[in-house]
């Protein structure tokens, strides 16, 4: 076997092969005797040898096969591709070959050498098979070979403790390009301080690119968000920026046949601002005195909510299938803490604190303007079908009488909004959804609070023009139960509202029962026979027993809230619940007994708001009683030191006005078990109505911020945001679907912080 000393193994071609075209020579002479100091000399080029050196060289191979003297490897320096190629191969005759024969043990050795070396080479090609393998290795190796540029090799040089590794030869461009080019016969040096923008880079772009086009829209929302103006749901907000509507619709419509005496009107279909699923026909007709403008001649009600409940023609079974309603607070009847957006540009000193005084503000052009942006933009249809969607039956639309006239000296804006409600009774329908008709802010104010339209005093049944307005609240119902009479109505509205919570802690008890029984018997006499609502005036339930005997299908609506009685904000949160469970259990089973209270009962607002933290909740511009910065001039209401719970450190709002996504698993579960143990509370009763549907950032109140999967691009970022909605586990998937239902043990919550 041909050892790597052995040269005759090499072909005869190779041997005879010489460089740039010199002769081979036969003969060299020796080196200079061995005790002459050995001079060095440079290898290259061979016309530098001595020629006693070769005589030397033989000798010294000679004693080396021989095993007189040890194998010794000769020192070597790196040598550069350049040298390499100058190198010339060294040719031998017979003779010379022959002179220093191999012994038989010598054979024996060289080749267990040859073999180890053999298979370190096989140990050191494992090695590198892997990278080798590797594609993107492969591709940048053929890509530089392929490109013609040959780089010097910069590897670094062969140690001794490195046997069995084979030099490698700088392969060149033409010779890559030719195929002469082995796997493993070349080496290519990395080109330093440089990498290709190869699969792992353009992966690395496209994923910061997805992340600024995530981030950028939920920054912007946050930001909109925490200013109060984009707000946490709402189909657009009342500062929705978006483009205006395209009111297609108007396309078939001869401006010109518009009388000019309705011109500019609110029956002027062109100065709408939104006209989608309106009729644009122009009609002087009215029913009641109140326009059908904007109605179509068709309707259908075979609509079904879902599952659990019959369709719209047939009947609902009040008393024994559960309400499960919600409430769209702050549309029609403005009220600050829901859409602070319309409020929270206005300085302190201007005393902008409510829908009467915004409007006067405004004046009538830009009222009108602002408030029918807000109409169109902060509900549409797909609220009430993500209402349905979330598992609800019944909807209560609260409106004020501004929907159907003013008075001298009213700033409100005239009858809009009464084209809204209209369209909303008529989205309602769509989705099998009954409706609850809420009178919500009456002619002189009802109660003197922000969401009646006029906070401060109290004008209706009270004061100078407490009689008049008394009066003008019952000729409005007798124009709306007309109109709401007709049999496009019977099914779709299922409850009629007379008056929402008209505060008979601070009026005459019999002078308001009496203006009910009243409004009862013209609504009677107007042909509509849907349940009729009072409110419980904040008497108490027990009050109730035997009042408004005469009348039938009546309901006693009550509002359940925690936050709003100084003495129960700061029960802890175990207290909470278990005051759900069991008061407000108890005192739905006494009144929906006849024989211990009034009868049908619902409660048509309650929340999960743990705080009376957010944000206007108690008028614009004033403080809470949680932190205890509520000063009223009324000693009885006026909060001036914290009410947080005992014990909860401190009194902050902070993180009671922060988003759910901030909220710890412990304050998740207590708010998801807190609102289901209001529903269980409340269907002992003849159901519930949540408040609110929608808010711009008052977490608490807002039902679809936390429960519905949204379907527009900000509504889905917001979602990110937000972290709210079902998969924040705070509120059901469906109304219907809930684990707790107070008849259990009520989770221990002792631990769970009462300052979050």
């Amino acid at each position: 076997m041909a050892g790597p000393h052995d040269r005759d193994a090499r072909p005869e071609r190779e041997r005879a092969h010489r460089p740039h075209g010199r002769p081979r020579r036969e003969h060299r002479e020796p080196r200079s005797t061995q005790n002459t100091p050995e001079k060095r000399v440079s290898r290259y080029p061979e016309d530098e040898l001595k020629s006693t050196e070769l005589p030397q060289r033989r000798e010294r191979r000679g004693e080396r096969a021989s095993g007189d003297i040890p194998n010794r490897s000769p020192r070597h320096k790196p040598r550069s591709p350049e040298r390499r190629r100058r190198k010339e191969p060294t040719s031998y005759t017979s003779s010379e070959r022959s002179s220093n024969p191999l012994s038989f043990d010598s054979l024996a050795k060289l080749d267990a050498h040859n073999e180890k070396s053999s298979r370190q080479v096989q140990e050191q090609e494992q090695l590198l098979a892997p990278k080798e393998k590797d594609r993107g290795y492969e591709r940048r190796r053929k890509e530089k070979v392929a490109s013609g540029r040959v780089l010097k090799d910069k590897a670094r040089p062969r140690r001794k403790s490195e046997p069995g590794r084979e030099r490698r030869r700088v392969i060149s461009g033409p010779l890559a390009e030719e195929g002469k080019v082995e796997k493993r016969g070349g080496h290519i040096a990395e080109e330093s301080g440089k990498k290709r923008f190869g699969r792992k880079c353009w992966v690395s772009v496209l994923v910061v690119v997805l992340l600024l086009v995530i981030l950028i829209p939920v920054g912007v929302y946050a930001s909109k968000r925490r200013e109060g103006g984009g707000g946490s749901g709402g189909s657009g907000g009342s500062s929705d920026d978006g483009p205006a509507p395209a009111n297609d619709n108007l396309k078939d419509i001869d401006e010109n046949a518009i009388p000019a005496a309705a011109k500019n009107t609110y029956l002027d279909p062109f100065t709408w601002y939104d006209t989608t699923d309106f009729n644009v026909t122009y009609t002087t007709e009215t029913i009641g005195g109140l326009p059908v403008m904007g109605l179509g001649s068709k309707w259908d009600d075979k609509k079904q909510a879902n599952e659990n409940v019959p369709s719209l023609d047939k009947d609902w079974l009040y008393g024994t299938m559960p309400i499960r309603g919600v409430n769209i607070g702050g549309w029609l009847s403005i009220e600050p803490f829901i859409t602070p957006s319309l409020f929270k540009s206005y300085k302190p000193n201007q005393g902008i604190i409510d829908e009467y005084t915004l409007t006067k503000e405004l004046g009538p052009q830009k009222a009108a303007k602002t408030l029918e942006k807000h109409y169109a933009t902060f509900i549409k249809e797909k609220d009430f079908q993500q209402i349905q969607e979330a598992g609800f039956d019944h909807v209560r639309i609260p409106y004020s009488y501004w929907a159907v006239t003013t008075y001298p000296g009213d700033p409100y804006v005239p009858k809009i909004s009464w084209r809204y409600l209209l369209r909303a009774i008529e989205y309602c329908r769509k989705y099998g959804l009954r409706v609850n008709l809420d009178l919500h802010g009456l002619p002189g104010s009802q109660n003197g609070w922000n969401h009646s339209g006029r906070q401060g005093a109290i004008g209706w049944l009270n004061g100078t023009d407490g009689d008049l307005n008394a009066q003008r609240s019952l000729d409005i119902h007798t124009q709306l139960s007309t109109f709401f009479a007709q049999p496009r109505y019977k099914n779709v509205i299922a409850i009629y509202g007379l008056a929402n919570e008209p505060k008979m802690i601070a009026l005459p008890t019999s002078a308001v029962i009496e203006w009910e029984t009243k409004a009862a018997a013209i609504i009677r006499k107007s042909g509509m026979q849907q349940y009729l609502v009072v409110g419980d005036g904040f008497l108490g339930l027990s009050k109730w027993k035997g009042q408004l005997s005469g009348i039938q299908n009546v309901m006693l609506d009550v509002h359940q809230y925690t936050i709003f009685n100084k003495n129960q904000i700061n029960y802890p949160h175990q207290k909470k619940i278990e005051y759900a469970c069991e008061g407000w259990t108890d005192q739905m089973k006494q009144s929906v007994n006849v024989a211990t209270g009034f009868g049908p009962t619902i409660c048509g607002e309650w929340s999960q708001a743990d705080t009376d933290c957010a944000p206007y909740l108690n008028n614009v511009n004033t403080g809470s009683r949680w932190e205890g910065t509520l000063p009223t001039s009324d000693p009885a209401t006026s909060v001036t030191t914290p009410r947080c719970p005992p014990d909860g450190g401190t009194c902050s709002c902070d993180k009671a006005n922060a988003d759910p996504g901030s909220y710890s698993d412990d304050y998740k579960h207590w708010l998801m078990v807190y609102a289901e143990a209001q529903m269980a509370s409340f269907e002992v009763g003849w159901g519930w109505f949540y408040w609110t549907w929608v808010t711009e950032s008052a977490t608490q109140w807002s039902w679809k911020v936390y429960s519905l999967k949204s379907t527009s691009f900000e509504e889905m970022f917001a979602k990110i945001v937000l972290q709210a909605g079902m998969d924040a586990g705070i509120l059901p998937k469906k109304t219907w679907q809930r684990d707790f239902n107070c008849t259990t043990n009520i989770p221990d919550f002792n631990d769970l912080p009462e300052n979050y």
